[in-house]
């Protein structure tokens, strides 16, 4: 697993987390998205963990040419930022996965290894916005959708 973020102390909580797990690895870190970019390319890892927003390129142009360099490695985008322009961004750029950083450490690990088996996870928050914005589901302020009779 390769590691982006331009904060140290992000990348060593993040470790920490991760090396915990007796299936997952640290494999390196990137400080920026061009760092991630190189990185990825030259020892490709199975998941990134990308921060959106650093210094220089970014966490979804890093994103984007990760996966064009690369359809098997999986990006689980983090931000504290929820903005439906960074989530919608990371996700067209082809990341598996967008989560907020506020996400609990289990989840997290629950998450990376579900986007390293191939599945996608979103943030429910996202995927509300998701829905609402792409297939034009309203979605009830309870978060439960509203459902429509179709004729047959």
């Amino acid at each position: 697993m390769l590691l982006a973020d331009d904060q140290p102390l992000l990348r060593r909580g993040f470790r920490m987390i991760i090396e915990t797990e007796r299936d997952l690895m640290v494999t390196g870190e990137a400080g920026n998205g061009d760092e991630a970019a190189d990185l990825a390319r030259r020892d490709p890892p199975d998941v990134v963990l990308m921060d959106i927003r650093m210094p220089g390129t970014d966490g979804i142009e890093a994103t984007r040419r990760i996966v064009a360099a690369n359809r098997a490695v999986r990006v689980l985008v983090l931000t504290t930022f929820d903005l439906d322009e960074y989530a919608f961004g990371a996700l067209h750029a082809g990341a598996s996965g967008f989560l907020l950083k506020d996400v609990h450490p289990a989840e997290l690990v629950a998450a990376i290894r579900t986007v390293a088996s191939g599945n996608a996870v979103v943030s429910p928050r996202i995927t509300r916005r998701l829905l609402e914005e792409y297939a034009k589901v309203p979605v009830l302020s309870s978060g439960l959708t509203a459902t429509r009779s179709c004729p047959p």
